[in-house]
């Protein structure tokens, strides 16, 4: 108790005993502390207030920026800012804060260790947010799900999946691999191959396949589309056709153009092949 009492007079009473301290001179000087800490107080809660505010709006005035970054900034600001001032309250009455500073240093340290995993995720969430790979309401494939962003925060991303379930995914593992976003542009090119049979008319075949597709009003002609043989195969000729289309109507457009295709050889009396198999009885 001894060696406490004279630790507590040493760190918290500068070396002089409490008796010496309660003192007309000494009560004064403690109004007077009091009084400075007051205001420390009140300036570090409005500067910090006013920081937050100021780091807050700044996508207002700039709409490339995302709010969410910077809402996780003004945060890490306000909270830095009410640190420094509690660590100038307690300078004021005469605390040494050096031994609090590392207590927290060691502490912050130990948290850190504890949390990588969740620190992992808000870095990269960081960096999602800041460049943008892809923004809410794109369709993206990530980390082996495809979907609608529905939401990015620090840390994960929420998807809607082609059946409507939420799928959630960190954004360690966001970051960590190969994203593909489906939206960035106005136009993707459709691609399907048809094959043919051998005696089939090919420039009739040609001809009835870009007839078909091109007379759909959602076919672009620039860049112009590409149909030609690709591939002779074991029981087909085959046609490669690249189309270039509004990444709107993309899935809707390439079903659509399978069938159309199909319905159109068949009503031309083009033989579309398939795989047969003769068996032959050696008896």
């Amino acid at each position: 108790m001894d060696a406490l009492k004279d630790l507590m007079n040493r760190e918290i009473y500068n070396g002089q005993s409490l008796a010496d301290l309660v003192t007309l001179e000494t009560l004064t000087q403690l109004l007077g502390n009091v009084v400075a800490a007051l205001v420390i107080l009140v300036l570090g809660f409005v500067i910090a207030g006013w920081a937050k505010r100021r780091i807050v709006n700044m996508p207002d005035r700039h709409h490339r920026l995302d709010q969410t970054l910077f809402q996780f900034l003004g945060d890490i600001a306000r909270y830095t800012i009410l640190a420094f001032t509690f660590l100038f309250v307690l300078n004021t009455f005469g605390v040494q804060t050096t031994s609090i500073i590392a207590a927290i240093g060691a502490v912050g340290l130990a948290i850190g260790l504890a949390l990588q995993g969740t620190l992992s995720n808000v870095a990269a969430g960081v960096m999602i947010i800041l460049f943008r790979p892809f923004r809410t309401g794109d369709f993206i494939e990530v980390a082996g799900e495809m979907g609608t962003v529905k939401e990015i925060t620090l840390n994960y991303i929420e998807l809607a999946s082609l059946s409507n379930v939420q799928v959630i995914i960190p954004n360690a593992e966001v970051w960590g691999n190969v994203m593909t976003n489906y939206s960035v542009y106005d136009t993707r090119r459709a691609e399907w191959t048809f094959g043919v049979g051998y005696g089939a008319n090919l420039a009739k075949a040609e001809e009835v396949i870009r007839d078909t597709i091109m007379s759909d009003p959602r076919s672009m002609t620039d860049p112009e589309p590409f149909i030609q043989v690709n591939n002779l195969g074991d029981s087909s000729v085959d046609f490669l056709v690249r189309v270039w289309v509004s990444s709107g109507d993309f899935f809707q457009y390439q079903a659509d153009m399978k069938r159309k295709v199909k319905e159109a050889l068949d009503a031309a009396d083009i033989d579309i092949p398939f795989p047969t198999r003769t068996i032959v009885n050696a008896a």
